[in-house]
């Protein structure tokens, strides 16, 4: 449930890095809710209750599907790119600083391009 918290105090983040368990605990979370208010529309008849709830996570929503593609150095438009999207978010993180900032894992930062150049040559 802090992941859950922590995406809704960041709603409007879109700078920055999330790990794969803050963006699927965060939808887990949200999915159990939207069925829970589904299941209480058909109960107690009241229209629209998960409508109201849906809109309301839809910017926190975005925010962190964009953070996680941050976190595999690839932009938020990639959200965009149906089927794709979906395994980018279910890739593992770049160990180390990217473009997009550090690791939220708080891993080992080392320069990506210097490992580049040692590969290179």
């Amino acid at each position: 449930m802090n992941w859950y918290i922590e995406v809704l105090k960041k709603y409007s983040e879109f700078n920055g890095r999330a790990r794969r368990q803050e963006y699927w605990m965060f939808t887990l979370v949200s999915t159990i809710i939207t069925f829970v208010l589904m299941f209480l529309e058909y109960l107690i008849s009241v229209p629209f209750l998960n409508s109201i709830y849906s809109l309301g996570v839809l910017l926190p929503s975005i925010a962190v599907g964009v953070r996680r593609l941050h976190d595999i150095n690839k932009s938020g438009w990639f959200l965009l790119i149906p089927i794709y999207n979906i395994i980018l978010l279910a890739t593992s993180g770049d160990s180390g600083a990217n473009s997009y900032g550090e690791d939220p894992k708080g891993g080992s930062s080392f320069d990506n391009n210097a490992l580049d150049s040692h590969l290179v040559n």
